[in-house]
């Protein structure tokens, strides 16, 4: 991994591809990653730092890792809530697709993934990753870090 992986941090965030698909955020390249509203999924949002990466995940009808995205700006207040609610967001930009993508049956199949927040929080919309999750999630997504211009 590259040095400067060891300064970042990783995530999960999922998204229902009916209300807003990895194509979609293809298209908008940089997206505010808006509407999150729990306040565990919140922290972690407002945990994001800039330079961070992310896994972009089709939940309910997919459920599977479809491409990565960066955090290009902090959590700042969500426009979509109520002003003065404390509800957040950051700005995250399209990295790439993931090669294959690496659906929940494989991820739980892994035994090196099995304290991996995904797993044991099902229904939190956005999950830290640690360094070897991620690396053990890429190596199976086929993600080398060439794909996108950025490094993985």
């Amino acid at each position: 991994m590259p040095e400067a992986s060891l300064l970042m941090a990783f995530w999960l965030i999922k998204s229902e591809p009916e209300s807003f698909s990895w194509e979609r955020q293809v298209a908008h390249g940089t997206e505010p990653w808006t509407g999150v509203r729990n306040y565990q999924a919140r922290n972690n949002l407002a945990a994001m730092r800039p330079g961070d990466r992310a896994f972009f995940y089709h939940s309910v009808s997919e459920k599977r890792i479809v491409g990565i995205v960066e955090v290009v700006r902090a959590a700042y207040p969500d426009p979509t809530a109520p002003e003065g609610s404390g509800w957040v967001c950051p700005d995250v930009r399209t990295v790439g697709p993931m090669p294959h993508p690496v659906s929940l049956a494989e991820i739980k199949a892994e035994p090196a993934l099995a304290d991996f927040a995904l797993i044991r929080q099902s229904r939190l919309s956005v999950v830290p990753v640690t360094a070897a999750q991620w690396a053990r999630l890429c190596a199976m997504g086929g993600w080398s870090g060439s794909e996108g211009g950025g490094e993985a």
